[in-house]
């Protein structure tokens, strides 16, 4: 049996926003061969799933992720993106929104998750994804204001 190469990650031009959108898009089609080709060619890409163990390098990251799609996609949806562009690479911190349907009926779920993306010779690459265990309800934000005094000396 002869196996299809993989489909070709975000190209050259592409933004680390669009490596974020192939990403959610390749969790929700359960498409392991997209979603592999949208990390970093590092044996230190790493992993963290909602309250599982830490994953890292291309060959459990693969293995981890067949299991997960062992049952289908997942639908999630990322919102609240927030972006911290840095020298060469990008924080984003964002809520995923997991749809499941179970024996109690619809359910919604929500994780917090941190994705951070590199920019190699092949463009925009994901090199690190870590989301929190699972909420039932919706997180807020909590921003603290500070007061800067005028004179600060």
């Amino acid at each position: 049996m002869s196996r299809r190469p993989p489909p070709p990650a975000a190209t050259l031009g592409g933004t680390a926003d669009d490596v974020e959108a192939q990403f959610y898009e390749a969790l929700q089609r359960g498409d392991i061969e997209r979603l592999m080709a949208l990390w970093a060619d590092d044996e230190e890409i790493v992993c963290i799933h909602p309250g599982g163990p830490r994953v890292v390098g291309p060959a459990a990251m693969r293995a981890s992720f067949e299991a997960l799609f062992a049952q289908g996609g997942i639908a999630v949806q990322p919102e609240q993106v927030h972006r911290l562009a840095l020298a060469g690479s990008e924080l984003h911190h964002l809520v995923e929104r997991i749809e499941a349907v179970g024996e109690e009926g619809r359910h919604t779920a929500w994780v917090l998750a941190t994705n951070l993306y590199v920019k190699t010779a092949q463009g925009w690459r994901l090199a690190a994804h870590h989301a929190s265990a699972g909420m039932l309800q919706e997180p807020t934000t909590l921003a603290i204001a500070v007061d800067v005094p005028s004179t600060l000396h």
